[in-house]
């Protein structure tokens, strides 16, 4: 609370006339920012300001403790409006206002062209539109389960109600009835290449009542009327939608006429120097000019460093044991793990999230027992992703139990979105690979480990069995990072050792950075991972009958094999990988890689998904695909003749 809270009826004379005086000083730096970084976004940010003036003077958050637990929390979707983001937290205390005219869209600097968390105030870094609602869905949410008596404020653009992601996070917040929360409409009625209307016209206001808000129309610019409709919002008994109407670029005559022109467009020196004196406010472009040309300064040094925020699990519990008598798919081993975490959670605050899918990704089990922390959100797998990521950093342990198309392929734009937000996800994901069989191509996901590795911090584990699938799911709970853990659809039976033990129960301890070696023998390493385990099980068991034994590894974690394990994979100089996987961005191409990085000679023969399957069991399209445990030995065998000299090509 900078300039007050929410308690009294009225902005006092006081008040009125501290928000007017921060309204021509942040304007000013809004301008000097953009034209000193001859980019950005003024329009925007000047229409915008006056709100975001009144969330963060008003809000309960403390410049002075600015990760304090329980704290209100701004969104802002719109993110490329961050000269006035950062103008505003600047003029109201959170850091010194000379940091963003020194660094905004400066390499190096935290002030980018759209908001970011390294700088405080600002708890989800957005841009990419539409998003921003349903992060903001998160932390009410997040709030609400922990008690802490938290409120959200999400500030939008107009152009970003076009998207239909707005729509699942204004259900969400409807169905769960986050009244800690009100958005906030910056409605300047302009965009980047023309009128709403003429981009594409809708009813902005009808859509969110349709949705079962309640919306006050505003002046956005008199933060008298601010004030009230926010105080109103707080106290109303649905979510409540603050229409803002605002004017493009408010505050400078000759930019307001331009209309759109100014919304993603820096001034000029001169008429930046014409702005600041309309705005009657002091001109010292020509000493922010000179003073950028000088090294940069210590941002860390100058901004306070974000504590680790997110949770993991005190405790995995025991595990549990498959044996051949005891059999499970591996989406059934993840329910059931899922479940005894809930009860060893420790006062871990835990949400398990569900696209109505839960009977099929066996979140189901936890559901049934612990139906307070499960949370159905329908067919809306955009608004999911970005929930579970704001969940996550607010302190929320975040699962969530998706088919592999939908949770990786469809919700890619999300999954990088938490992946920049250092999110603390645990994706769950079922139905990948063509082992979902009759679903046919459109389900078959085949591209989840090409995907997420294009990311810098999303890991993709592939169990290789019900017991494997255990203890990845354990380990996922007490370590922090965004993690998808990806099942196939079918009972896969347990793997086992040559003495006929379960291989991975017993003291088996899953270790991301290791690969697991179930069979020694010489001339080839054959490598799989996940769905491909039985396959490959089965073609190294027909080798073994003709009293050829090589090298059988099953991985787990594709991205991050040691050193060691690719040295072992590649000693025989002839490597076959099997992946449920397109191989041109799959494992076989990732090993292949990590070989040539560390100077290791092997030939590799990639086996994986080569077309868009059809639909049929999962046997039949594995045999189809040359996936299945003949084709598998009959490429060893090639591989084998090829080392020999008696074949060319493998």
């Amino acid at each position: 609370m900078i300039l007050g809270d929410f308690e009294a009826e009225e902005l006092s004379e006081a008040q009125g006339a501290r928000l007017a005086a921060l309204g021509v000083a942040t304007r000013a730096d809004i301008l000097k920012m953009t034209t000193l970084a001859s980019s950005g976004h003024p329009g925007g940010s000047m229409s915008s300001i006056d709100f975001e003036l009144v969330l963060w003077g008003f809000a309960n958050c403390d410049p002075k403790n600015p990760f304090a637990e329980g704290r209100d929390r701004v969104v802002i979707s719109h993110g490329h409006t961050s000269p006035a983001a950062y103008a505003a937290l600047a003029h109201l205390g959170w850091f010194d206002p000379s940091l963003p005219l020194l660094g905004f869209r400066r390499g190096g600097s935290p002030f980018e062209g759209h908001v970011e968390r390294d700088v405080p105030g600002i708890d989800w870094g957005t841009g990419n539109l539409g998003q921003g609602l349903s992060a903001a869905v998160g932390f009410a949410l997040a709030a609400r389960i922990k008690g802490d008596g938290a409120k959200v404020f999400c500030a939008m653009g107009d152009g970003e109600q076009q998207k239909g992601q707005l729509a699942e996070a204004r259900r969400y917040a409807v169905k769960f009835g986050l009244t800690n929360l009100v958005a906030l409409l910056d409605w300047n009625h302009v965009q980047l290449s023309g009128t709403n209307d003429e981009i594409l016209k809708q009813d902005i206001v009808a859509d969110w009542k349709a949705d079962g808000w309640a919306v006050i129309e505003i002046d956005g610019h008199d933060v008298r009327a601010v004030y009230r409709a926010v105080r109103a919002a707080l106290r109303a008994a649905v979510p409540t939608l603050v229409a803002c109407h605002t004017v493009m670029s408010k505050g400078v005559p000759f930019m307001e006429k331009d209309g759109y022109k100014w919304h993603g467009a820096a001034l000029s020196p001169e008429k930046c120097k014409e702005a600041l004196a309309i705005l009657g406010a002091p001109d010292d472009l020509d000493r922010w000019t000179l003073e950028r040309k000088k090294s940069a300064p210590d941002w860390h040094a100058a901004l306070p460093r974000r504590p680790v925020e997110t949770v993991v699990l005190p405790s995995s519990g025991t595990p549990r044991t498959y044996t051949t008598e005891k059999t499970s798919d591996n989406r059934g081993a993840f329910g059931a793990a899922l479940e005894d975490l809930g009860a060893v959670s420790g006062g871990v605050p835990m949400a398990v999230l569900d696209c109505d899918l839960l009977k099929s990704t066996k979140t189901d089990l936890f559901a049934a027992k612990f139906p307070k922390s499960f949370f159905q959100g329908g067919i809306a797998e955009h608004h999911t992703a970005v929930l579970a990521g704001a969940l996550s950093v607010a302190g929320i342990a975040a699962w969530w139990g998706e088919f592999g198309m939908f949770g990786v392929a469809e919700a890619y734009n999300q999954q990088r979105l938490n992946d920049v937000n250092a999110s603390n996800v645990k994706l769950a994901v079922t139905h990948t690979g063509i082992d979902v069989g009759e679903d046919g191509k459109t389900h078959h996901s085949i591209d989840y480990f090409g995907t997420l590795n294009s990311t810098f911090g999303w890991k993709v584990f592939t169990p290789g069995d019900p017991n494997q699938t255990d203890r990845i799911t354990r380990w996922m709970a007490t370590h922090r990072g965004n993690h998808a853990l990806v099942m196939g659809r079918s009972k896969f039976p347990v793997a086992l050792k040559e003495d006929g033990t379960p291989f991975f129960a017993g003291d088996y301890a899953f270790d991301p950075a290791k690969a697991d070696h179930l069979r020694d023998g010489s001339g080839v390493s054959l490598v799989c991972a996940g769905n491909m385990l039985p396959y490959a099980m089965d073609a190294w068991n027909a080798l073994a009958k003709e009293g050829t034994r090589v090298d059988l590894v099953s991985v787990a974690a594709w991205s991050d094999l040691s050193d060691a394990d690719l040295a072992h994979i590649a000693r025989h100089g002839r490597v076959v990988t099997v992946e449920d996987h397109n191989p041109k961005t799959g494992l076989g191409t990732w090993i292949q890689a990590r070989l040539n990085d560390l100077g290791l000679p092997a030939r590799v023969k990639k086996l994986g998904v080569t077309f868009y399957s059809s639909s049929g069991p999962a046997k039949e399209l594995y045999a189809l695909m040359g996936l299945d445990g003949p084709a598998i030995a009959a490429a060893v065998r090639r591989a084998l003749a090829s080392k020999s000299g008696t074949e060319r090509s493998a």
